[in-house]
């Protein structure tokens, strides 16, 4: 068992910057969202629901006066659709910190997979974040300052099996965010990857319950090993994902750009 104390919200000051969190009702997302908010920033969170996303709009923190929280909603996995709306978004926003986030794809094997099933993650996972990210950019290289972080997956240094598409697709992103990076440094412009361990949310919970259904050994099995396997011995929680998130945001991560942080409780046993 292991014994935590209440952190102490971070010292990070965010206020009057505009920050856009792709699917932020739940899990990784909300965790953001929400600290990004509590360190004053106006955040604007993305999703496909718009009576969750009206309901969590309404539960993010306010601390000073003119802070103000939106939503807008949008399909990852329809890019046609996606891109038309965050074309719109961009026509009458400008974003300090953009948090490119989106639902997993399916889990599966390589061999079970078809090309289509690799365009739509392609679509889902590479094409909207390389969307957004360059209506983004302008204003942040006239601005002189802006903040791109990717939530991505340990599954780019090490492939995790039966999740074959999101293995393929998120180690693309990794290269073309590195590359995308040393363009923009000299604008002041940041952007870097989390590579996300095992965290309590509801997708873990969805690929665990696939699991057992595929093996026949019980979810709560399952979850035990995998705890087992962190040297930390349990699951991450949303919120220790939006203080690196708040990080990384700020003014004190000015001069860190183009790395994919492990945030996995020590489960990464590369270096």
């Amino acid at each position: 068992m292991y014994n935590i104390l209440t952190p102490k919200y971070m010292n990070i000051h965010l206020n009057s910057k505009n920050a856009l969190v792709g699917a932020a009702t739940q899990g990784i997302g909300a965790g953001i969202a929400t600290e990004l908010a509590r360190c004053g920033a106006n955040v604007t969170v993305m999703a496909r629901n718009e009576e969750k996303l009206k309901d969590f709009v309404l539960s993010l923190p306010v601390i000073t006066d003119g802070q103000k929280h939106g939503y807008l909603v949008a399909d990852f996995s329809d890019f046609e659709s996606f891109q038309k709306i965050i074309k719109g978004y961009f026509r009458d926003h400008d974003v300090d910190i953009l948090v490119n986030n989106t639902n997993g794809p399916n889990p599966g094997l390589a061999s079970e997979k078809s090309t289509e099933d690799y365009q739509s993650a392609f679509n889902l996972l590479f094409q909207t974040v390389c969307e957004t990210t360059n209506l983004a950019l302008p204003y942040m290289i006239k601005k002189g300052r802006g903040r791109i972080i990717n939530v991505s997956s340990l599954s780019v240094k090490e492939p995790i099996p039966n999740l074959a598409l999101s293995n393929s697709i998120r180690s693309a992103v990794i290269a073309w965010s590195k590359t995308l990076a040393t363009e923009v440094a000299q604008y002041q412009v940041t952007i870097n990857n989390i590579l996300t361990g095992s965290f309590d949310t509801n997708r873990i919970k969805d690929l665990i319950d696939h699991e057992a259904k595929e093996t026949g050994v019980s979810a709560e099995e399952i979850k035990k090993k995998k705890e087992e396997k962190i040297p930390m011995k349990r699951l991450g929680r949303p919120e220790e994902y939006g203080h690196l998130v708040a990080f990384l945001a700020s003014d004190y991560a000015a001069y860190l750009t183009g790395t994919s942080i492990p945030l996995d409780g020590g489960l990464n046993n590369t270096y």
